[in-house]
């Protein structure tokens, strides 16, 4: 079978399984990978899990709980051989996606979900004028004050009423002003 990449990065798609599968499409696939030599193309096999914390008659115990139940997250490069890798291993339903092509998570819902950090470019500074793209206060001209980059946040200053008022946003909801 062909090796024919359409793209050569890496991407994070989503697979459907049975429930209480996760674990063990997760460990199959892994072995496979490794049995085929495959290593170059299948980079993190994941079962998000979160920490629970439980309070039972007094005592306090930590589970770990799935965040998605039924689903893997797998980042790797999609050919032929490796979505018929995946699409035939036992517990997958297939991948999430429209038909037949698997459609890759944005980085937006690769950074929300927390599991990676995926570097923001972000053209403007501290002091460079920025507009507001969206929420409640889109068209809103503000100086940048502030640039959180661990958390995507930047800090503006917003005139309001008169005010000078520093204001919280995403990277992705302001606009340098050219």
């Amino acid at each position: 079978m062909s090796q024919d990449v359409k793209d050569k990065s890496p991407k994070w798609y989503v697979i459907h399984t049975y429930s209480g599968y996760e674990n063990k499409v997760k460990t199959d696939l892994e072995k496979t990978v490794k049995n085929r030599e495959l290593e170059d193309f299948f980079f993190e096999i994941v079962v998000p899990m979160e920490e629970q914390i439980e309070i039972r008659e007094g005592k306090r115990k930590t589970n770990l709980k799935k965040v998605f139940p039924g689903y893997v997250l797998i980042k790797m490069i999609v050919t032929e051989e490796t979505w018929y890798i995946v699409r035939n291993t036992r517990g997958v339903t297939g991948f999430v996606g429209s038909g037949t092509d698997p459609i890759p998570l944005t980085d937006e819902e690769i950074r929300n979900m927390g599991f990676e950090e995926i570097p923001v470019n972000i053209d403007y500074d501290v002091n460079d004028s920025v507009r507001v793209l969206n929420g409640p206060l889109e068209t809103f001209v503000g100086t940048v004050q502030e640039i959180n980059k661990e958390k995507g946040k930047v800090k503006v200053l917003v005139s309001m009423f008169g005010r000078e008022t520093p204001v919280e946003l995403e990277f992705s909801q302001v606009q340098k002003v050219e």
